[in-house]
């Protein structure tokens, strides 16, 4: 980090002072990017929760890097985009090459008109400083530095009792549902005897930041054996303050403490960068790959989210942002939970919702490392092979696979979404998150996921503004997109056809969007009935209700 790391200020917990266990709606434990944007999304919903971290301070090192355009629209929701972009690396491009040659580039936002780029790439102890000061500046997030949880227990009545220790002695703590942010090694998930199932490869790769001046576009660079460090893959990423983040692939017999000594590290960087290159080391780190999981992320009332639910290899960005993503999911539930508009059972679909977003972050990292570090003669000719081909064949190109990209994923088979009852030619299906394009509006940003908001929204097309809200439960706004005419406080403008074509909507379609800006339900023509279905459905009351029970842990 260029500048000093801020310390944030420890302060006497109150619970310190008094006899009496207090109860609170909502713990979080771990104050890294998803435990932050958990408190953060709350407070957006008006909901108060008491958040715990063990240190003062921010992470140490790059670690988290590249946030993906998902994860820039839920930071916007949030109210932290803006600064989130404006110091991070913009990125859409990438270039593959094998040895001593550019295999392809790719462009992962080939088409204009979105709000946000495919990636950024920004440090974890930014983002995170960033997100506490979005935390602190909405208010309604008690942030407590230096409390480490030390034991948890559930209660018999519902709720979960949490065993705090700070500088001062320590407390205890009640809480109707608890987060466990708390990160790979989760001491939560150790208290409580839960496995952790899945896979750890032999490979290794070694992680440094490098300092320097240097003329490396804003683009993912990947060499599958390059002539500078021969037999094994290299990444490059340009992050800010001139510090550019390089992964080298490690033989599986390297021993980690000698590899990330400066005095094995600058050898490794001279032979990429040349011998008069001039660069300072900032952090160095090595990594094992790992492909892990628990069975269930909720367990009563502890939410497993994040790393302390779900570990991939770091190779396409799925890590950081698969745990903003299982945040999103779940806190506009349990807002909706403690308001009091749906029951209790809607939080079972966390683990519907979840769990198959985190099984498939788990087999595109898998594949990603069986393609970068082949183990037999046949899969070395396969993945040679699929090289040599990529140059001249784009078919071959989807075959290498140096990181498949995080994508936000598909809620396919939620028990929360309607099916679709008409034939859609394109769109976002059910459970598909929604799509941005630029409008006109009559204030504000002119970008159409800025006027869903975070709430239930009917967004329609073209349709009649009388009968906008004929029959419509209260918990749901209206957005109309209209072709042409005037914006107003509920309309947008579409002059180009750009929202009409990616929604694939004609004149009188609507869809439903659920609080996450995830699609509930859609129609062609929508009736009163029909959306008041979708929504309770959303809400996991009936119909619906009986799936969401049985899918639940």
């Amino acid at each position: 980090m260029s500048e000093a790391r801020p310390r944030f200020r420890y302060r006497r917990p109150v619970e310190l002072d008094r006899t009496e266990i207090r109860r609170v709606p909502i713990v979080i434990v771990g104050a890294g990017p998803v435990g932050l944007t958990a408190a953060a999304e709350l407070a957006v919903l008006g909901h108060e929760s008491v958040l715990l971290d063990e240190d003062d301070t921010v992470s140490v090192g790059s670690r988290a890097i590249c946030w993906a355009k998902r994860t820039l629209e839920i930071f916007d929701r949030i109210g932290a985009g803006d600064r989130m972009v404006a110091k991070g690396v913009v990125w859409n491009r990438g270039r593959l090459f094998h040895r001593d040659r550019e295999v392809y580039g790719f462009d992962l936002l080939p088409e204009p008109g979105h709000r946000r780029p495919a990636f950024i790439n920004l440090q974890q102890y930014y983002v995170e400083e960033y997100l506490v000061d979005r935390v602190v500046a909405l208010g309604r997030t008690d942030l407590r530095w230096r409390n480490r949880v030390t034991g948890i227990e559930v209660l018999p009545g519902g709720g979960a009792r949490l065993t705090v220790e700070t500088p001062d002695g320590s407390y205890r703590l009640d809480a109707d549902h608890v987060l466990a942010a708390d990160g790979v090694r989760s001491p939560i998930r150790r208290m409580m005897g839960l496995d952790f199932k899945g896979k750890v490869f032999e490979d290794r790769f070694l992680i440094a930041d490098v300092v320097m001046k240097a003329d490396f576009p804003s683009e993912r660079w990947f060499w599958f054996e390059p002539p500078f460090h021969t037999g094994q893959s290299v990444l490059l990423h340009r992050q800010p303050d001139d510090v550019y983040r390089i992964d080298f692939q490690l033989d599986p017999s390297a021993d980690p403490d000698e590899e990330r000594k400066p005095a094995n590290v600058i050898p490794r960087l001279q032979q990429m960068l040349g011998p008069d290159a001039e660069f300072d080391l900032e952090w160095v780190s090595v990594y094992t790959f790992t492909c892990r999981r628990m069975d269930r992320f909720r367990h009563g009332p502890v939410f497993f989210v994040g790393d302390s639910a779900h570990v991939v290899s770091p190779f396409g960005a799925r890590g950081g942002n698969g745990g903003i993503q299982d945040v999103d999911t779940l806190c506009w539930k349990l807002a909706a939970v403690l308001d009091g508009t749906a029951p209790a059972t809607l939080l079972d679909s966390y683990d519907a919702e979840r769990v198959p977003a985190a099984d498939e972050n788990l087999l595109n990292s898998t594949r990603s490392t069986d393609f970068m570090t082949p183990k037999t003669e046949a899969s070395i000719a396969f993945r040679e092979a699929a090289l040599d081909m990529a140059a001249d064949l784009p078919f071959a190109r989807r075959i290498v696979n140096s990181g498949r990209l995080s994508l936000p994923h598909r809620y396919a088979a939620t028990p929360l979404s309607t099916p679709d009852c008409d034939a859609w030619p394109g769109g976002p299906p059910p459970g598909a998150p929604a799509i941005d394009a630029p409008v006109r509006v009559a204030d504000g940003e002119p970008w159409l996921l800025r006027r869903l908001g975070g709430g239930f929204t009917l967004l329609r097309f073209e349709a009649d503004a009388g009968a906008a809200t004929i029959g419509l439960p209260a918990g749901i706004a209206t957005l109309t997109v209209m072709r042409r005419g005037e914006p107003g406080a509920d309309t947008v403008v579409d002059p180009d056809g750009t929202a009409f074509r990616r929604w694939a909507a004609e004149p009188g379609a609507a869809y439903l969007i659920r609080p996450d800006q995830h699609v509930a339900a859609r129609w062609m023509a929508p009736q009163a009935s029909a959306v008041r279905a979708a929504h309770a459905r959303a809400l996991g009351c009936a119909p619906g209700a009986d799936e969401l029970r049985a899918a639940g842990g």
